[in-house]
């Protein structure tokens, strides 16, 4: 590694990445099935076409996968590409792409199709939910079938870090246009059906390029939005494991069941009252600094999560690299939080909707405790259950609402905030430039400083009800090995999970 700092090279023992058990661990053992359960039904199965959580879970690492990968503690493997280098400059990525890796239909996989996914990706016109993570490609060249030279416009500080995300997943340049239904990837499964409003079914890829995995034979994810029935089927036997955010009162249940055991990792999601700052009166600055002197984060944590979790004063994971603290800016102060009001017009309070995912058990809980909350200071809400495709629809993409509660996964996601189109409606060309200089920071000092400053603004300007980073609680049978405990990215990564006799 080079002195700098900006150089870097991930390879393997030889060119093709072998992931092999540590001498001291146990060996796994091959075959058998998994159900997991999740809560929400993707809307798709594409994820270079969707930005919904729901779709990653399902299919991230598991069919598709793309240059980069993410480890269960968020380092930054070889995935397609066994390994990189970076110009000293920081604006030349030279990816080295394993060869023989073929998809699910046949199709080889090299850099010609790798170009391919990347421009396309790049073009808004084809739907992937964040082109800007590509558009900083300026020229792409092929010295041969197996190397990939991206030259960017400029220093992206989080170019790999976008580069393991699903949004950077390849497809092949034959059967992508069904993607949504019928999934096509390289991944250690492949796709068998989807039977809507139950399950997805995978199997293993006897073809994946690292022969040593999968484990399993045949994954299900099964799709069970009420808490109460996740618990149920797992006791019946329904299911193997529950994969996302376990209700947390389940889960004090349940580790102390022999059958059962329950993790409590940490992940980089932020649950916040999601705030449209183009609505009236939540354009007002005022009110929204009221409302965050209204809420005590602590009790939050406390009434809906059962301590699970931990109090967040911005957008920003206490998990994730350059995170500042910033729950002191807005303590809980209900008096503050009345004469803000007062000064911005509404002596007497007002009233207002927020409209809670049904799907989601902390969004409703947290919910609730917020608007008893916010009564105390004069803030009336009318709680609105809206059913998971209703919420995409109306609130996400038409941005319908005023307020809504729900829980933002994406690692290193603050950009949405350079996005005024998003469904906060947040303008602030200040945040944009402090966005900027973030991704073009030359070393880690500055990219702390100015990915701190992004933190700074958007809790200022006091944008969303920030509340708490999500645990990570999933439950599972006692046999079950090889699950992530942490949950450093959005997947549910079954390609070293297996079952201990």
């Amino acid at each position: 590694m080079s002195t700098t700092g900006r150089f870097f090279f991930l390879l393997f023992l030889s060119s093709l990445v072998l992931w092999m058990p540590p001498a001291n661990a146990q060996t796994p053992v091959r075959g058998g099935s998994l159900t997991v359960c999740q809560p929400a039904e993707p809307p798709g199965l594409d994820p270079t076409a969707g930005t919904e959580a729901a779709i990653d879970r399902v299919v991230y690492a598991n069919i598709y996968e793309g240059l980069v990968k993410v480890d269960s503690n968020g380092n930054f493997l070889p995935g397609l590409a066994n390994g990189w280098n970076v110009s000293a400059d920081g604006r030349v990525y030279t990816f080295h792409l394993r060869k023989g890796v073929r998809f699910h239909n046949g199709e080889a996989f090299d850099a010609q199709v790798a170009k391919w996914n990347l421009e396309r990706a790049a073009d808004p016109k084809n739907g992937n939910p964040h082109p800007e993570y590509f558009d900083g490609i300026e020229a792409i060249e092929m010295p041969d079938s197996h190397t990939l030279i991206l030259r960017l416009k400029a220093v992206d500080a989080l170019f790999i870090a976008h580069m393991a995300e699903g949004d950077a997943v390849m497809l092949p340049t034959k059967g992508y246009e069904e993607a949504k239904s019928n999934p096509i990837g390289t991944g250690p499964f492949r796709f068998v059906k989807w039977v809507r409003g139950d399950r997805v079914e995978m199997a293993r890829y006897d073809d994946y390029w690292n022969p040593f995995l999968p484990y399993l034979d045949r994954v299900v994810f099964r799709f069970i939005s009420d808490p109460a029935a996740q618990v149920a089927a797992l006791k019946a036997g329904d299911i193997d494991v529950i994969g996302y955010i376990l209700a947390p009162e389940s889960a004090m249940l349940l580790e102390k069941d022999p059958r059962f055991k329950v993790y409590a990792g940490t992940t980089t999601g932020e649950v916040i009252m999601s705030t449209n700052n183009r609505a009236a009166p939540f354009d007002n600055l005022l009110v929204r600094r009221a409302m965050a002197h209204a809420i005590d984060r602590q009790a939050v944590v406390d009434l809906v999560m059962f301590g699970y979790g931990t109090p967040i004063g911005s957008h920003w994971s206490p998990s994730t690299p350059y995170y500042k603290d910033l729950t002191d800016r807005f303590p809980y102060d209900p008096d503050k939080a009345k004469a803000l009001l007062a000064e911005a017009g509404y002596p007497d309070g007002f009233a207002a909707t927020i409209k809670l995912p049904a799907i989601y058990s902390y969004s409703k809980r947290a919910g609730e405790v917020i608007a008893d909350m916010l009564a105390k200071v004069g803030i009336d809400l009318t709680i609105e259950i809206v059913e998971w495709g209703q919420w995409i629809d109306r609130v996400f993409k038409n941005k319908e609402y005023q307020l809504t509660m729900i829980g933002h996964v994406e690692a290193w996601d603050i950009g949405i905030y350079a996005k005024p189109d998003y469904y906060f409606q947040y303008d602030s060309q200040v945040f944009r430039d402090a966005y900027k200089k973030a991704l073009q920071a030359p070393n880690e000092a500055q990219k702390a400083e100015w990915f701190g400053r992004c933190q700074e603004i958007i809790a200022d300007d006091a944008v969303n009800g920030f509340l708490f980073s999500a645990p990570n609680l999933p439950a599972m049978k006692a046999g079950i090995m090889g699950w992530w405990e942490n949950y450093p990215t959005i997947a549910l990564d079954c390609t070293a999970v297996w079952w201990q006799p």
